[in-house]
């Protein structure tokens, strides 16, 4: 095992990452959690105040909730791999994995996806924020209102700032790596 031990722990975090990069870092992967356990409530069945063909409260659990849990994993899973800026992970591979085990991590290969994810991340949830009113969206009959609504919205606002976080994790990965070399 390549991980260096302290008080017969090992230690999995990169050296030199400053502490506010590994609290950007979680906080990152946290943005997800509200709106993922909201959709996961409705995909079990609890009434979130829509009534439209596909959200409401009959048609769940049901075929839907597969898409809704779905999409709830694979968001937070995006979400998690902002700690690999932070841990060896993203700078090593795990020995278990074939062929490329114990090999350093381009660092390219981690900054050019996360930067990306960072600027289309920002540029979703920034334009949802402006249209989250729009006749097609929560402002569209059927959607919920009242306590409802505003849960929802709480839900989703700490999206608004995964893109952000996720930048500058991206951006404190990218210097000390390349200072590194």
């Amino acid at each position: 095992m390549a991980d260096t031990l302290v008080a017969g722990r090992p230690v999995t975090a990169a050296p030199q990452v400053p502490r506010s990069v590994r609290l950007a870092a979680h906080a990152a992967a946290l943005t997800l959690v509200p709106s993922g356990l909201w959709r996961i409530a409705i995909a079990l069945g609890w009434d979130s105040g829509f009534t439209d063909e596909f959200l409401r409260p009959g048609n769940l659990p049901g075929a839907g909730s597969f898409y809704l849990i779905g999409l709830s994993l694979l968001a937070e899973a995006l979400g998690l791999l902002t700690l690999g800026l932070v841990h060896r992970w993203g700078e090593e591979f795990p020995h278990w994995v074939p062929a490329l085990g114990g090999r350093r991590i381009p660092v390219m290969a981690a900054v050019i996806p996360a930067s990306l994810g960072a600027a289309l991340v920002t540029l979703i949830t920034v334009t949802g924020a402006f249209a989250w009113n729009d006749a097609d969206n929560m402002g569209a009959a059927g959607s919920p209102e009242g306590g409802h609504y505003w849960l929802m919205t709480a839900c989703y606002l700490p999206l608004l700032a995964w893109g952000p976080l996720l930048a500058v994790v991206a951006a404190a990965y990218y210097r000390r790596r390349r200072r590194g070399h």
